[in-house]
């Protein structure tokens, strides 16, 4: 059984020197042995839910809009519990990578906890989705798979092409297929529901697209964090992409707002980023500094975002934020010819 840890709301409110009506707030993550929250999601309960690392043990975490965190310890230890997502039986489902987890966690919004080994030994399971199919469909990054879950836990895997493609994270698109990232192979995939893989090369070399999602203009959007930019990727596979003002900002978690912009994490300048759909840039910088990389859009329609280094949960509010002058951006690139192979079972 999975005792909960539960704490009152330790605030700490913090005001950066923002544009309009921008407000950050940070709750510390209050499990000892130096909680590390590296993922954050909105929950189906009306609450934020993120994983915890630390010397202690694994942690599932929630959080109330209002600040108050609850933790549930993960049965598996050692584990490195990474994204979080809800599914669409209600329960939220994570990743586990390390060499004796391997599995794929589900939590109910009580907090008991369920684990399924994943087939392949040693996958590194990162990045995980609910697919339009209601599966849940997560990324191998050492596996070199992209995994397919049910909800009652039985494991499909589709290889990739490309070898070491090292894919991290997963989302849905508009189009009932599921597009992810490839860090290694600088491309961006796509998988249908079937399993029918294709592949786009980004046009920058070595770029190391991570983390995905989809926009509110009917694309998917991605963190470029070698290249330092942000990506867009038309469902016929058409790119194009935007420097980011901040030199070497290594851009991670990215996320749709309720405002109709797409905002993501900044790790290396320790900034939220906001960018429209037409290619406006305007950052923010928060005031605890450290290593950061999951972001999410809460229910509250503030921007949630997991502190790693720093080991808190941190709040920004969306207000009207003075953008950045718009810099020359990469022509759109014509679809590259797609490397597709059919399903493997």
């Amino acid at each position: 059984m999975n005792l909960p840890c539960v704490f009152s709301p330790l605030l700490v409110l913090l005001s950066a020197p923002l544009a309009a009506g921008q407000t950050f707030t940070e709750f510390p993550v209050p499990s000892g042995g130096k909680p590390n929250p590296p993922r954050i999601t909105a929950g189906p309960d009306g609450n934020l839910w993120f994983t915890v690392q630390s010397f202690v043990g694994p942690y599932i975490g929630r959080i109330t809009p209002e600040g108050a965190i609850t933790e549930f310890a993960v049965p598996t230890v050692p584990a490195v519990p990474l994204q979080i997502t809800t599914g669409s039986d209600g329960n939220l489902w994570f990743t586990e990578s390390f060499v004796n987890a391997n599995s794929i966690g589900r939590i109910t919004t009580s907090g008991s906890i369920t684990e399924f080994p994943i087939p392949t030994p040693d996958s590194e399971a990162n990045g995980i989705a609910t697919g339009p199919d209601g599966a849940l469909w997560f990324a191998e990054q050492s596996g070199n798979r992209i995994g397919r879950i049910t909800t009652l836990g039985a494991i499909t895997e589709f290889p990739i092409p490309t070898p070491n493609s090292e894919p991290v994270f997963i989302t849905a698109g508009p189009d009932g297929a599921l597009w992810f990232g490839e860090s290694s192979s600088n491309k961006i995939g796509r998988i249908t529901t079937s399993g029918e893989i294709t592949e786009f090369p980004i046009p920058t070399p070595n770029s190391e697209p991570r983390f995905i999602t989809a926009g509110p203009d009917g694309a998917l959007w991605f963190g470029e964090s070698s290249a330092n930019k942000v990506g867009r990727i038309t469902t016929s596979g058409e790119i194009t992409e935007f420097p980011i003002p901040t030199p070497r900002s290594s851009p991670q978690g990215i996320v749709a707002g309720i405002d109709g912009n797409l905002y993501f994490a900044e790790s290396a300048a320790n900034k939220i980023g906001r960018i429209t759909t037409s290619g406006v840039f305007a950052e923010f910088p928060i005031p605890t500094h450290g290593y950061f990389e999951g972001i999410t859009s809460g229910p509250d329609g503030a921007i949630w975002f997991a502190e790693f280094d720093a080991g808190k949960i941190g709040r920004m509010s969306i207000g009207a934020p003075v953008v950045s002058p718009r810099l020359p951006i990469s022509p759109a690139q014509p679809p590259r010819p797609p490397i597709s192979l059919p399903p493997r079972r």
